[in-house]
């Protein structure tokens, strides 16, 4: 009989509160609510278009998608999606197949937790 190993991965989700602060102090509270909100839900349709993407191999709107998570990540100060999202830039720009499997599969695993986390910390609800 043979034996199974079954890996789970766990990631760190890193969010910077100092953006959040920041955009609250910049737009106020309703502001700010407003913005997160809108962000995590643009995340998570891009994240959702991002996997889509690769299963569709279209390498250069993967990119794409890719990239303008890292711009809406850094907004809201999700670091570790933002910075992860940059790797599969990265592995897509060194035509990386394993690379960009790996890292774009992580971002979703990030991703998910991420989203969960500011919204957490937020207290803001559906």
């Amino acid at each position: 009989m043979a034996n199974i190993l079954t890996v789970t991965h766990t990631e760190t989700v890193r969010l910077d509160p100092a953006k959040l602060n920041e955009l609250y102090a910049q737009l106020g509270e309703a502001g700010a609510e407003d913005v997160v909100c809108r962000a995590i839900e643009e995340l998570a349709v891009r994240l959702s278009h991002c996997e889509r993407l690769w299963r569709q191999a279209d390498l250069p709107n993967l990119r794409k998608s890719a990239r303008s998570l890292v711009a809406i990540a850094d907004q809201i100060g999700m670091s570790a999606m933002a910075g992860i999202a940059r790797d599969v830039t990265q592995a897509i720009d060194t035509e990386d197949q394993p690379a960009i499997a790996a890292t774009l599969f992580r971002l979703l695993r990030v991703g998910e937790r991420s989203l969960t986390a500011v919204w957490e910390q937020q207290d803001l609800s559906v």
